[in-house]
């Protein structure tokens, strides 16, 4: 090992001394304990500093580790020889990540420090300074990182969708809140943004027009407009398929809206899902699975969380009123398809509602301000969602195991954010 310098040392001693003292240490054998998170400590790695704080923070949001924090600056503890496991052990860390570059290439080590053990290890291409979309390559291993120790998917390598208020363009922001930009054309009044399951494209209605819904390409830009989706009323809320072979919308006439579903594979045949009178149905979202369709509707008298199976056949209510609560909105649904979340009305303020679909049980997530259209990260854990609670509508993360909430920046005030899931490479 080569050493750091004794100040240096010093001040690690003080942090595990004031900060993890009582803690007991895990140890870590592939079976992942979300009551006990492994303390991670990621090992100084001059030069690479900007690799080390985006996966840093990326494991810091995934909310299964204590990351114990290690001043700036100093040499690498590898330094081509061994890693000092007790010297980091003592810090109550039970894993530490090792960081090195050459040729091209950004490598991550997996450490073991209760068997001493380096258990994994991954290269990719992928700039050290993190700017543009070599950052996605850095996400990718922070999500890779997780897996290896916990055996649970990650969600740094993902992005968020949601409509700008102020000028009605969709922006795209990264999991972590860095990367925002603008999406939808300049000229383009824009609503209902919608990732493809395999985050190439994204749908969205262009206002006017008869509201037609747009499939655009994340990489190129390139725009197509829905055949049959701007005819005969406005079209709102539309959703993919889970294979992304369809996309299912709500369209709205002076009578009542219904929901339909059309193949943008072939661009072509569209058919009608319900046939309700003077009634609304919409925000349509699609199981994982690809059976049901969970949605809106009011047919009962004021709106309620509503399913169906995919050709529009066995509708019934899924989620009725409980006491002290009113209208819903807005559902969707978790990857492992266990949960739907959505939002509801209590006094009169919008709050996130997770509804357990094993024990049919609802439980109330928010009461801070206004929050409202919650949407699932690709690990079914995280939830980001609309509130007002610091003046204007912005994105919020919330991890629904620990309650911890973060906020993400926007420009003017957010709607309606869409989580894509994870994203592979050209993403």
């Amino acid at each position: 090992m080569t050493r750091r310098s004794l100040g240096c040392l010093a001040l690690v001693s003080a942090l595990v001394a004031t900060g993890a003292a009582g803690q007991d240490t895990v140890r870590v054998r592939g079976v992942y304990d979300p009551a006990v998170r492994p303390g991670l400590v990621l090992l100084p790695a001059p030069g690479l500093d900007s690799v080390r704080a985006i996966i840093g923070r990326d494991l810091d949001y995934a909310d299964r580790f204590e990351v114990i924090s290690l001043p700036d600056g100093g040499e690498s503890v590898a330094g081509g020889g061994a890693i000092n496991y007790q010297l980091y052990r003592s810090l109550r860390a039970n894993l530490a990540i090792e960081f090195g570059a050459s040729g091209g290439n950004v490598t991550v080590r997996l450490h073991d420090l209760d068997t001493e053990v380096m258990r994994h290890e991954l290269s990719v291409p992928s700039d050290p300074s993190g700017v543009g979309e070599s950052r996605m390559a850095l996400h990718r291993m922070a999500d890779q990182i997780v897996e290896w120790a916990t055996g649970q998917k990650g969600m740094a390598a993902s992005r968020i969708l949601f409509l700008n208020n102020g000028d009605k363009r969709i922006y795209r922001v990264d999991s972590d809140g860095h990367g925002l930009v603008a999406i939808s054309p300049a000229n383009v009044l824009a609503m209902s943004p919608a990732w493809s399951p395999d985050g190439g494209r994204i749908a969205y209605v262009q206002l006017g027009h008869d509201g037609a819904v747009i499939l655009q390409s994340v990489g190129t830009g390139t725009r197509i407009v829905v055949p049959t989706t701007g005819s005969g009323g406005q079209t709102i809320t539309p959703t993919f398929s889970p294979e992304g072979r369809r996309l299912v919308f709500s369209r709205l006439t002076e009578v009542s809206s219904n929901l339909f579903s059309v193949n943008v594979a072939d661009l072509c045949c569209p058919e009608r899902l319900t046939a309700t009178r003077f009634a609304e149905n919409l925000s349509p979202v699609y199981s994982p699975d690809g059976r049901r369709i969970a949605f809106v509707s009011n047919r009962g008298g004021g709106a309620q969380i509503y399913t169906m199976a995919a050709d529009g056949t066995d509708q019934e209510r899924l989620i009725s009123f409980d006491e002290g609560g009113g209208q819903s909105f807005a559902p969707d649904w978790s990857p492992d398809g266990t949960k739907i979340v959505f939002h509801r009305e209590y006094g009169g303020a919008p709050q996130i509602v997770v509804f357990d679909l094993v024990n049919r049980r609802a439980q109330q997530r928010t009461s801070q301000g206004r929050n409202e259209d919650a949407s699932f990260a690709p690990d079914g854990r995280h939830i980001v969602f609309v509130s007002d609670r610091t003046g204007r509508g912005q994105l919020w993360v919330l991890d629904l195991e620990t309650g911890r909430v973060r906020q993400i920046m926007t420009p003017g005030s957010a709607r309606l954010p869409a989580w894509s899931r994870s994203l592979g490479r050209g993403r």
